[in-house]
C-alpha cells in the first residue's frame, strides 16, 4: 500500500482544526526545519513582498504586475541580489544560505543550476528570518534586494 502524504497532511489539519480552531502559526525552532521548508516560506515572502512593493507604482494592470513580480522573483534574479549581499550576512545566515543552497532538489529549466542553488539558499534565509521573528533584518534584505533586482532589471 503506497502512503499518501497529502492524506496525512490533509488528515493532520482537519483534526487541529477541529480540536482548536484558534490554533497560531508555526512557533518551533526554525533551525531546525529543513532547508527547502525555510525556502517554501522565504519564497512565499519575497513574492508577497514585491507584490506589495509593486503596488507603489502601478495598481491597474494585473499582467503587468505580475510579469513584473515574476522577474523580480526569478532564481536569477534572487541569486544576483544573494551574490551583492553576501558580504553583508551575518555567520548564522551564511551557514542558513550554505544549508539552502546545497539542499537537493530539482532544478527548473529557466535557470542555471549555480544561479537556482543560490537563489534557494536566499529563500531559505528569509524563511529563517521570518520564522524567527527576526523581522527588522528580513525587511531590512527585502528592501536591500528590491533595489538590487530593480536596478539589475534596468540595465
Amino acid at each position: 500500500m503506497r502512503f499518501n502524504h497529502f492524506e496525512l497532511l490533509r488528515n493532520r489539519v482537519l483534526e487541529q482544526v477541529e480540536a482548536d480552531p484558534s490554533a497560531k502559526e508555526f512557533d518551533g525552532p526554525p533551525q531546525r526545519l529543513h532547508p527547502l521548508v525555510l525556502a517554501y516560506i522565504g519564497d512565499a515572502f519575497f513574492a508577497l513582498y514585491v507584490r506589495n512593493r509593486l503596488l507603489n507604482y502601478e495598481q491597474g494592470r494585473v499582467r503587468v504586475l505580475h510579469n513584473f513580480s515574476a522577474k523580480m522573483v526569478s532564481a536569477t534574479s534572487q541569486a544576483n541580489a544573494l551574490r551583492l549581499l553576501e558580504p553583508e550576512l551575518n555567520d548564522a545566515e551564511i551557514d542558513i544560505v550554505r544549508r539552502g543552497r546545497n539542499a537537493k532538489s530539482t532544478v527548473p529549466k529557466s535557470a542555471s543550476v549555480a544561479d537556482y542553488r543560490y537563489s534557494t539558499g536566499f529563500e531559505a534565509l528569509l524563511g529563517y528570518l521570518y520564522l524567527n521573528k527576526n523581522y527588522e533584518r528580513l525587511s531590512e534584505i527585502a528592501e536591500k534586494s528590491f533595489a538590487i533586482i530593480s536596478r539589475e532589471m534596468t540595465k
